[in-house]
């Protein structure tokens, strides 16, 4: 399958559930060089909230984190897939995203993120979400995975994703509570959200 073809995958999907859950849709090579460069780069522990507001809280969420900023290299082939996925889904959704944002994420042995939501309803900042996973030879008794809860019923699971090397989830920010389960080894993956432009006064509303 080409990129264009997973691309339309995706699309279809969103129009369809509102998710995508596609393996082996990031390619490998890209993975790998990913996976080295996340080994080697300044982490720091993940906050909870956002701008002034954000805390740190280990009993809500464990992983560390490092922003994507680069625009060569891994990290810059990375966004060019992400800047041609958000090409896709304007074109064939009409979602008006207009700006991406990534970020590194290492979950260390016991580490998890409860339940959550990347966006409230009505605050149209963040709109669709983006998981792609980089542990290799990862199994299902390794944990960390993602599960996605319905937005009306909050105990019923409608996915659970493993986080295998490759695997590309995508999922409506305001519509599906989720969370990560407690990984056994160490759980390697890029997080990443389109929004829509929000900007005021040249300011990004909200900051992250």
């Amino acid at each position: 399958m080409n990129q264009n073809e997973l691309f339309d995958q995706v699309c279809a999907d969103l129009r369809c559930q509102g998710f995508s859950v596609r393996p082996n849709a990031v390619p490998l090579e890209l993975c790998k060089s990913l996976f080295a460069h996340a080994k080697q780069v300044d982490l720091k522990s993940a906050g909870v909230g956002r701008g002034s507001q954000k805390t740190l809280n280990e009993h809500i969420r464990g992983d560390s984190i490092s922003w994507i900023e680069e625009q060569a290299g891994a990290e810059g082939q990375w966004l060019d897939f992400a800047a041609e996925l958000q090409l896709q889904v304007n074109r064939q959704l009409f979602l008006g995203l207009f700006s991406f944002e990534s970020h590194f994420a290492i979950y260390r042995p016991g580490a998890f993120y409860k339940k959550h939501v990347d966006s409230f309803k009505g605050q149209a900042n963040r709109v669709l979400s983006v998981v792609a996973y980089l542990s290799p030879d990862w199994s299902e008794s390794d944990g960390g995975q993602l599960v996605l809860y319905s937005d009306t019923q909050p105990d019923v699971e409608i996915a659970r994703v493993e986080p295998r090397m490759g695997t590309l989830a995508v999922f409506l920010s305001e519509d599906f509570p989720h969370e990560v389960l407690p990984a056994q080894k160490d759980r390697c993956s890029i997080a990443g959200w389109y929004r829509v432009n929000t900007s005021q006064s040249g300011r990004i509303d909200p900051p992250r």
